[in-house]
C-alpha cells in the first residue's frame, strides 16, 4: 500500500517522521492509549509495527506525567507520540510538549481562530506563544542556542486538529489554511452524533457527504485530512484512494484488551464443556 510520490507543499518544512511518510502518501500506523499508564506500551507499539502513538487524554484519567514519560520512551525507540487533550484545554499543551510530545491533538476545532489558538499554544515565538525553555527529551536535553531550539521544535512538532461538528466541516477550508496546522482528521463518530445520525455498520450518506466536502476543502487548501471513526475499512481504503491521508488508526490498548478477554473466556469455556453433554452452572 506504500506509494512514493513528490512530496506535497503542505509538508514542507516539517521534520516529523508522520509528516514525511505522509507527504509521500505511505501509511502511518498509530496505536491508541488510554488504559496503559507504563512506558512499555511504547514499547509493545514499536515491537508490533506502528509508527506513532496517541495519548488519549480527553477520555481518560491518566496523569500529566504518566502521558509524559509514555511520550518520552516513545521518542527514544523512534515512535512519534501525540497527545489528545481535553476539549481546547490549552494550558496543559506546553506541559505535554516539554514533556516529550511530539504532536498535539485538538478536539472539537470549529473555527479559524480556535485553530490559530491550537497553533500559538504549540509553537514558539514568533509562530506561538510557547512559553521558553532551555531543554527538551526532543534533542537529547542539550543546551542548544534559545533560536535554535525554538526553530526545530516548531518544525517537529505536529499540529492536528479533530473536526467533530458540522460547524467545523462548514468552516474547515479556514480552519485548514491557518499557518501551522499541519492536519487536519474527522471524528466521524462524534461528527455522526452532532448530526443526529444512527450508528452502525454502514457508513450514512450524510456522512459520506460531510467526508467528501472535507476532503474537497482540504486539497484546496493543501492541508491533509485522515478519516477517523470508521469501522467500514473497506470505506477508509476508498477514502485513501481519494485523497485521505493514510494516517491509520490500528486500534486503542482498552479496546484491543477487552477483545483478547472475550476471546479467552470463550476459549476456556470451550475446553471445559464436557464430553458426555452435562451441564456446567455458571
Amino acid at each position: 500500500m506504500e506509494t512514493r510520490d513528490t512530496p506535497s507543499p503542505a509538508s514542507a518544512g516539517s521534520t516529523s517522521p508522520v509528516m514525511q511518510r505522509l507527504a509521500r502518501r505511505q501509511w502511518v500506523a498509530t496505536l491508541g492509549v488510554r488504559h496503559a499508564r507504563g512506558a512499555e506500551i511504547a514499547r509493545l507499539a514499536k515491537a508490533s509495527g506502528h509508527h506513532a502513538i496517541w495519548v488519549d487524554l480527553e477520555h481518560s484519567a491518566m496523569p500529566i506525567d504518566a502521558a509524559g514519560a509514555i511520550c518520552a520512551t516513545a521518542l527514544d525507540i523512534g515512535l512519534v507520540p501525540f497527545v489528545r487533550v481535553p476539549e481546547r484545554e490549552y494550558g496543559v499543551i506546553g506541559r505535554l510538549l516539554d514533556a516529550g510530545a511530539a504532536g498535539i491533538i485538538v478536539p472539537r476545532v470549529e473555527t479559524a481562530e480556535q485553530a490559530a489558538d491550537a497553533v500559538a499554544a504549540c509553537r514558539f515565538p514568533p509562530e506561538g506563544h510557547r512559553s521558553a525553555i532551555a531543554a527538551l527529551p526532543a534533542f537529547g536535553y542539550r543546551r542548544l542556542p534559545a533560536a535554535e531550539l525554538r526553530e526545530r521544535a516548531n518544525r517537529s512538532t505536529v499540529v492536528k486538529l479533530l473536526i467533530e461538528s458540522p460547524r467545523g466541516i462548514e468552516n474547515i477550508e479556514a480552519i485548514a489554511r491557518v499557518p501551522g496546522v499541519d492536519l487536519l482528521a474527522i471524528g466521524s463518530n462524534d461528527l455522526g452524533a452532532e448530526m443526529n445520525l444512527a450508528g452502525g455498520p454502514a457508513v450514512h450518506p450524510r456522512l459520506r457527504e460531510a467526508h467528501d466536502a472535507a476532503l474537497a476543502a482540504c486539497a484546496r487548501a493543501g492541508k491533509p485530512l485522515a478519516i477517523g471513526g470508521v469501522a467500514d475499512i473497506a470505506y477508509v481504503a476508498d477514502c485513501i484512494r481519494r485523497g485521505a491521508a493514510p494516517f491509520l488508526m490500528t486500534g486503542i490498548d482498552t479496546d484491543l484488551l477487552l477483545a483478547v478477554l472475550h476471546e479467552r473466556v470463550a476459549q476456556a469455556l470451550d475446553s471445559v464443556r464436557p464430553l458426555d453433554g452435562a451441564v456446567l452452572l455458571d
